[in-house]
């Protein structure tokens, strides 16, 4: 089995789903580099587009068709404004053209040319996609793609990860191989995986990336607690981080994420305060992910908060905690990702919640015990606690939109993960009785169990408990 970097699991992402949004999207990027290897994009005379499963059936909620749309319009999800992609897609729709990969104005009907398949499924798995480009010459080109969770895509074939996939020089395919060899190499759990990451990139680049996406997080969690309003899609959902920032800084106004940073690091540290303070970062990162905002997928769009909301709480209220311990945070959550994917699923579509939420929470449960001095034995059972109290967790969006219950889940897995911890470290991991590789496969035992409503289909619990009357667009 090749190994998957830590960086493949936590990277830049867009909201709102990374499954189905910026799987999607990916996909649409790939199949026109594929058709480019046939004949000139400019020779592309027409394009239709099918969404299947679960990708149709809360397609529109996730914005899957505005991905799809800026996808194949060549724009670049870690790049782009994203205060530009309403008005991009509303010109795509009213003028019925698309410039193809941005260089091919193309004659394209929203309404005809991208199918929603709300009754088919594809069989090699729940989020199916396929792409069907005539040539002027009427040569065609038909290729499928699957959305396989955390912005992964793969054919029946091939997966968009084996690109990066390797051998490292100590894999860990299972939590109890990185115990092995951390034992073996007498490293502790960040280091072990720094070793490893070097087979990517230099120790220099590890910690620059890591850095970088630390950044992101701040600057993310800025813009959440910075705007007001209704976030989109019809739900009427009100942004709340917002609110909830003004009241825990009686009102004070930051112009920079230094200078609120500092703001919160002086502000009342009761636990009920910082309990607060950590749905509050949660909140914030998860409504931009609802607004089409740019956030951290870790490992998932759906499950972006919980990580950097842990991670600005240890930062702000953890006595000492530092960019090294920030690095090492990243690295050490994002091979607990990694244990997840290679033997379970990162996809709500495939797994429920407990694939999203559970696994983030593991992943920030295990990057906090690392940072927090926990031995290798205790990171794992931290992470392991986490998952175990996410078993079952199922995805039931109402009207397919990633905010109710969504966004303040990931409040609940941000303190679930702090818990985890925390009884971690005060516990003897040699009286454990459930080990992390027992909980994964539990966690993948229950959702090869789990009836298919539950799978972000929007076709069982609140999703159709709780009456909505959403537009179809």
């Amino acid at each position: 089995m090749e190994s998957i970097s830590a960086f493949e699991i936590i990277k830049v992402g867009i909201g709102p789903s990374s499954s189905h949004t910026m799987g999607p999207w990916k996909a649409a990027e790939l199949f026109l580099n594929e058709a480019k290897q046939l004949q000139p994009i400019s020779n592309i005379s027409q394009i239709i587009v099918r969404l299947y499963g679960s990708l149709a059936k809360t397609g529109h909620g996730h914005g899957t068709d505005v991905a799809v749309l800026m996808g194949l319009a060549g724009e670049d999800y870690t790049q782009i404004n994203t205060d530009t992609i309403p008005e991009k897609v509303e010109s795509i729709k009213s003028s019925k053209t698309i410039l193809l990969g941005g260089i091919h104005s193309l004659a394209f009907d929203y309404n005809k040319d991208l199918i929603f398949e709300y009754n088919k499924s594809l069989p090699f798995h729940a989020n199916g996609i396929e792409f069907i480009a005539v040539f002027e010459n009427g040569q065609l080109i038909n290729r499928k793609y699957y959305s396989v969770g955390g912005g992964f895509v793969a054919t029946e074939n091939e997966n968009t990860i084996t690109q990066n996939a390797i051998v490292t020089p100590y894999p860990c395919h299972h939590a109890i191989t990185i115990a092995e060899n951390c034992a073996k190499l007498n490293l502790r759990v960040a280091d072990l995986v720094m070793v490893n990451e070097q087979a990517w990139r230099s120790k220099e680049e590890i910690n620059q990336q890591a850095l970088y996406i630390w950044s992101e997080i701040k600057d993310c969690i800025f813009r959440g607690v910075n705007k007001t309003g209704i976030l989109p899609g019809g739900l009427n959902v009100k942004r709340r981080a917002s609110e909830m920032n003004e009241k825990l800084l009686a009102g004070r106004h930051c112009g920079t994420v230094d200078e609120w940073i500092r703001a919160v690091k002086a502000s009342d540290k009761s636990f009920t305060s910082i309990n607060k303070w950590i749905s509050c970062f949660a909140l914030a990162v998860n409504e931009e992910n609802a607004s089409f905002g740019r956030i951290i997928t870790a490992p998932t769009n759906g499950a972006s908060g919980v990580i950097p909301a842990v991670l600005m709480y240890a930062w702000c209220f953890v006595d000492g905690f530092d960019e090294e311990k920030v690095i090492r945070f990243i690295l050490t959550a994002g091979e607990i990702g990694t244990i997840f994917k290679k033997n379970a699923t990162i996809s709500a579509a495939m797994g429920g919640c407990q694939a999203e939420i559970g696994v983030s929470s593991a992943m920030a449960a295990a990057g906090l015990a690392e940072c927090m001095g926990g031995s290798v034995e205790q990171v794992l059972m931290a992470a392991e606690i986490a998952m175990e109290h996410h078993l079952g967790l199922t995805c039931d969006p109402i009207g397919g939109l990633v905010q109710i219950p969504c966004i303040e889940r990931n409040s609940m897995g941000a303190i679930k993960a702090i818990t985890a911890s925390n009884i971690a470290l005060e516990s003897d991991p040699k009286s454990a009785k459930v080990s992390l590789d027992a909980v994964i496969k539990s966690m993948w035992d229950t959702a090869r169990d789990m009836n298919d409503k539950y799978k972000e289909t929007a076709e069982g619990g609140l999703a159709v408990n709780i009456p909505v009357n959403l537009p179809e667009c």
